[in-house]
Parts: C-alpha cells; structure tokens; sequence
C-alpha cells in the first residue's frame, strides 16, 4: 500500500446513530465532511422539540443523527442519506435536516462526479497578464483542486479563502445569465498572504462552454458546503 493509499484508508465504525465508513486518520477526511452532532441528553426532552408532544410508554423518543435534537415518531420520521457524516445507509432525521440533506445528495450524487472529471479553463495567477489552458478538477479523495496544463498546481481545499463565480449576460430581471469563470483566493501552506487565481472559460468549442458552466455550477455549490463545514 502507498503512502496516499494508506493516509486515505478507510474503517467502519458504529456509533449511537448508525454504521459510518469513515477515514482512518482524520486529516484525510473530506473538507466537505460534518462531525457528528452531541444528542440532547433525554432527561433534558420531555417533550417534542417540534411538536411538543409529551414523551410517555407510547410516545418515544427520536433524535435526528443530523442535529442532534429529540423528537416524537411523527417529527423524526424519515430515513434519509447523509454522506455528510459518512453514514453508510440512511439515518433518522427530522424533516428540516431531512430536506437539507435531501438536497445535498444531489450535489454527492451528480455535481461531485461533475468536478472529479474536470474541466478547461484558460488560468491566470495573480497580477499576471499571461493565462495558461488547464484542466481543472478536484481530486479522487476530495481534498484538493488539481490544476494541470505545462504547469501543475495541487490546491489544498481547506485552504481556499474566497470564491467568486463569473458571469455573463446578466438582465435587469435577473434571469439568462451563465457562469463563465471564477476567482479563486487560497493561502499558500506556510504563508499567511492570500494567493488569486482567474478562471475563464474556454471559448473554443461550444461543448467546453456547457462543461465549464456546469462545473463552475458544482463548484459554487461545494463552495457553499465548505463554508458550512467550517461554521460548524
């Protein structure tokens, strides 16, 4: 087993809230990745957190592997994917977090795939008034962006600062516009100084201008989860 391959390795673990594949070491999680949220201890919930029902011998007590909150049968009903907290079948939550999660699987199913296979863009660094054409995408373990062309470059995600996407045909309405590049600000390991980055799209061939679009899409939406990773 390589170096890589042995820091990736994974294990199962069980712990109060279900069955997670989780890395073995927790510097190769993914910068996407939640930690499971303390349960309200249940002498703390007599009653529903939503609802307010009374707990008693017919009424029993749920708690949401998402917040972590107590709830009746009828409130923590749904089973629903969390890759999120590596879980590895689908948890109990209740329907607030079940909808956030619903919609993030979205996001692991499709827009993850969409940024593992890249896509080209025209790259600047810095002031420089030279690009260089790229292929971008995130790594296989989720932790880095790879940038490759005559140059290399391997951006560590949980360095990243700021990312502003670009677009392009906006309208008073607010409606036709795509996403044609982004900058990008990320921090240098051992450097406190803010490192920009300009992305732009490809004009060359008008299936390169969907690609970039979509991934640039995958990427907003990834810049989201990372904020709320590091909020938690």
């Amino acid at each position: 087993m390589s170096g890589c391959e042995a820091r990736d390795a994974k294990k199962l673990v069980r712990s109060p809230s279900g069955l997670r594949m989780v890395p073995e070491h927790r510097s190769a999680r993914s910068p996407f990745g939640l930690d499971e949220p303390p349960w309200v201890p249940d002498k703390e919930c007599p009653r529903c957190m939503q609802c307010d029902t009374k707990f008693d011998f017919i009424t029993r007590k749920h708690h949401c592997r998402r917040c972590g909150k107590c709830f009746c049968d009828k409130c923590c009903s749904k089973k629903v994917p969390l890759p999120r907290m590596c879980f590895v079948d689908p948890v109990r939550q209740c329907a607030e977090c079940a909808l956030i999660s619903q919609k993030e699987t979205e996001f692991y199913d499709k827009q993850l795939k969409v940024l593992m296979n890249g896509a080209t863009f025209f790259v600047t660094l810095g002031t420089s008034d030279k690009s260089e054409l790229m292929v971008c995408r995130l790594s296989n373990n989720q932790r880095y962006l790879v940038l490759d062309g005559d140059s290399h470059y391997e951006i560590e995600i949980i360095q990243i600062s700021t990312v502003q996407i670009l677009t392009e045909g906006f309208t008073p309405g607010g409606g036709n516009t795509r996403a044609v590049g982004m900058i990008l600000q990320y921090k240098v390991p051992g450097s406190q100084e803010l490192t920009q980055m300009k992305f732009t799209a490809s004009e060359d061939f008008s299936c390169n201008k969907k690609l970039s679009a979509s991934w640039l899409a995958a990427m907003h939406k990834a810049t989201k989860l990372l904020y709320e990773s590091r909020d938690q």
